[in-house]
């Protein structure tokens, strides 16, 4: 499936979108991890858990459970949350 790479994250992927492969975000982000080294612990902490200033959207759902099922046509958006004042 197709996952869109913030600017923030492309030192690693050196691409705006990029192919991977899972039955739920968890999954997918290990295979990213694995294609993609180090990139899974800027999105997801040591517990397994979505970084807070992280967003994840599906298939345009904003989705946070990194047991969150998807389908082999659905489109990722790895988001960076905006914060300051």
């Amino acid at each position: 499936m197709k996952v869109l790479i913030p600017g923030a994250l492309r030192s690693y992927t050196r691409h705006a979108q990029v192919e991977a492969e899972g039955d739920t975000l968890d999954a997918l982000f290990t295979d990213l991890d694995r294609r993609y080294p180090g990139l899974r612990f800027r999105v997801v902490d040591e517990q397994g858990q979505l970084r807070p200033n992280m967003r994840l959207f599906v298939s345009g759902l904003g989705v946070r459970d990194m047991q969150h099922a998807l389908k082999p046509d659905d489109f990722i958006a790895v988001v960076l949350a905006l914060s300051g004042g």
